[in-house]
C-alpha cells in the first residue's frame, strides 16, 4: 500500500516567538512525501527514509508522531520525501516537510485528516525535533490551506483565518546564509513583546499588511537585517506589503500579479537569488490529503 501527502512553503505575517501567537500565508512551493507499507515479513521494520539526506530529525519525528496519533500499521514503512524549499531560509521548509510526512503516514491507516489535524501533529514533531521553539502551527497550517491563518502555538488553536486577494503573488529574495535555530533567539524576541502585541492585534483584525510591516521591523531589529532599501525598492515597484519571512534571511514582497516582474527586477541581482511564487489556492491546498 502507498499513501502520499503534500504541503507547501509559507511566508510570515507575524513571528510567534515573542508571544506564542503567529500568522502566516502559504505559497505554492510544494513538499511531497510518499509512504509505502512494507510486508510484515520484510526485514526492515520501523521507518526508513529515502533519499538518505532526507532522513532528518524532523522527518523521523513527524513519522513517529503520526503513528502515535493514528495507530501502528504493522510491518515497516518506507518514506520518500521530495522538497526543493530552501532550508533555514525562513520559508517554513521543516513545517512543509513534516506536514507532508504526517499526511502520508496517516494515509497508510486509511485516514484523511483535516489540515488542522495534520498541522497539529506536524507542530508537535517540530517541537520534538528541536527545530521550532513554538511548534509553528501557523507555518504548518498555512502550508495546507489557502489564505492566511493566525494561530496560538501554545495551545495549538487556530484563532483566525483571513483572505488574501487572489490577484496577488509573491516575490522572494533569498540571500546566502541561514537563520539561527529559533530556540537560540527566543529570549531576545521575548524582550520585544510590546511591539509584537501590536502586530498580533493587526493580524487578528484582518490587517495583515500592517501586521507584516510591524513584524518585519521587529525581526530586522533583533537579527540586525538591513532591509530598509529592499522595502523602498519593493514599494516603488508596486508591492503592497513586504518583510522578512520567518527568521530570514529571505525577504518577501507581495504585489499584484501584473507587477511581480517589476518588483523582482527591483530587488538585488548581485547577491542571492529571486523567485516568484503564487499564493496557495484551493485547487492545491488539499492535494493528496482528501
Amino acid at each position: 500500500m502507498i499513501a502520499s501527502g503534500t504541503s507547501h512553503a509559507a511566508i510570515t505575517v507575524v513571528n510567534a516567538l515573542p508571544l506564542g501567537i503567529g500568522a502566516a500565508v502559504g505559497v505554492a512551493w510544494p513538499a511531497r512525501a510518499s509512504a509505502r507499507l512494507l510486508a510484515p515479513s520484510d526485514r526492515s521494520p520501523g521507518v526508513t527514509v529515502a533519499p538518505r539526506s532526507s532522513s532528518t530529525p524532523v522527518v523521523r519525528c513527524a513519522a513517529r508522531a503520526a503513528l502515535e496519533r493514528w495507530g501502528p500499521v504493522g510491518g515497516g514503512i518506507r518514506l520518500r520525501v521530495r522538497s526543493t524549499i530552501p532550508r533555514a531560509k525562513g520559508l517554513k521548509s521543516s513545517s512543509a516537510v513534516a506536514s507532508s510526512v504526517v499526511a502520508a503516514v496517516a494515509g497508510l491507516s486509511g485516514r484523511a485528516p483535516s489540515p488542522l489535524a495534520v498541522g497539529r501533529v506536524a507542530a508537535e514533531a517540530g517541537r520534538r525535533a528541536g527545530v521550532s521553539a513554538t511548534g509553528a502551527l501557523d507555518d504548518a497550517l498555512a502550508g495546507l490551506e489557502s489564505g492566511g491563518v493566525v494561530t496560538d502555538n501554545r495551545t495549538d488553536r487556530c484563532l483566525r483565518r483571513f483572505d488574501v486577494d487572489a490577484g496577488l503573488g509573491v516575490v522572494l529574495w533569498i540571500p546566502p546564509g541561514r537563520h539561527p535555530p529559533s530556540p537560540s533567539v527566543q529570549r531576545a524576541f521575548a524582550r520585544r513583546r510590546a511591539i509584537a502585541r501590536r502586530a498580533v492585534a493587526a493580524a487578528l483584525d484582518g490587517g495583515w499588511v500592517e501586521a507584516m510591516r510591524r513584524n518585519s521591523s521587529l525581526v530586522e531589529a533583533v537579527l540586525r537585517y538591513r532591509y530598509d532599501a529592499l522595502h523602498r525598492a519593493a514599494a516603488g515597484a508596486g508591492a503592497v506589503a513586504s518583510g522578512v519571512t520567518g527568521l530570514g534571511p529571505t525577504f518577501a514582497a507581495i504585489a499584484p500579479l501584473g507587477r511581480l516582474g517589476r518588483v523582482a527586477r527591483a530587488l538585488p541581482t548581485s547577491v542571492g537569488r529571486r523567485a516568484t511564487v503564487r499564493l496557495l489556492r484551493r485547487n492545491t491546498e488539499r492535494e493528496d490529503l482528501s
